[in-house]
């Protein structure tokens, strides 16, 4: 019933991941899905992924910035590096194991995913604060002619993410209760799951 929750509010919201503890449940389990998702259209698509403890290799030392966002910390958007590409091995919600390279988008994903698994938000990956913004200044400075070039860019390459998650229901269901945003709230996967911390 957990995963079936987290699933059916990841949609209600147009997430395009949750992760458990966002839901107030301490396990391991996210689940992410992007599939013609109106606050992404041109992110690639990912058919519904339900991963059980989550364990994330960096497969290279190349890194890339993007921008992240994130309802757990709402309105601010931020410069957050991620590797561009990620051993994951996993479990299916079926206990079946899931384990493969992962690369530029899905990685960003999923890395940003296992960090809610580890109590982390994308502050705790940002280099330094000097790009964090709230959304309004974000949408107004940062979307300029020059940055909507590089946006286009990561969106053509799969490297730029947005999600909506987070919260707790009252109604007992493994809801998020999330602000609404008619902003985008864009969200994106952190570093390592596991002990791993890149």
């Amino acid at each position: 019933r957990l995963i079936d929750d987290m699933v059916e509010t990841m949609r209600e919201y147009n997430g395009a991941g949750l992760a458990a503890p966002q839901v107030h449940v301490l396990k391991q389990i996210c689940v992410i899905e992007v599939n013609e998702n109106p606050r992404y259209p041109e992110a690639p698509a990912i058919p519904l992924t339900v991963l059980v403890n989550p364990v994330l290799t960096p497969m290279t030392e190349e890194m890339e910035d993007g921008w992240e966002g994130c309802l757990s910390v709402p309105d601010m958007r931020g410069m957050v590096p991620r590797f561009t590409s990620v051993r994951l091995d996993a479990y299916d919600r079926e206990g079946n194991p899931i384990e493969g390279e992962t690369k530029e988008f899905f990685a960003r994903v999923i890395q940003h995913e296992t960090d809610h698994l580890q109590g982390m938000v994308y502050l705790d990956r940002m280099r330094d604060f000097s790009t964090l913004t709230h959304l309004a200044e974000w949408n107004r400075y940062w979307l300029g002619n020059q940055e909507q070039d590089d946006l286009g860019r990561r969106r053509r390459e799969g490297s730029f993410f947005r999600r909506a998650d987070q919260g707790d229901g009252a109604d007992g269901r493994h809801r998020a209760c999330l602000r609404p945003d008619s902003r985008r709230a864009h969200d994106v996967a952190r570093g390592s799951s596991g002990s791993r911390h890149p």
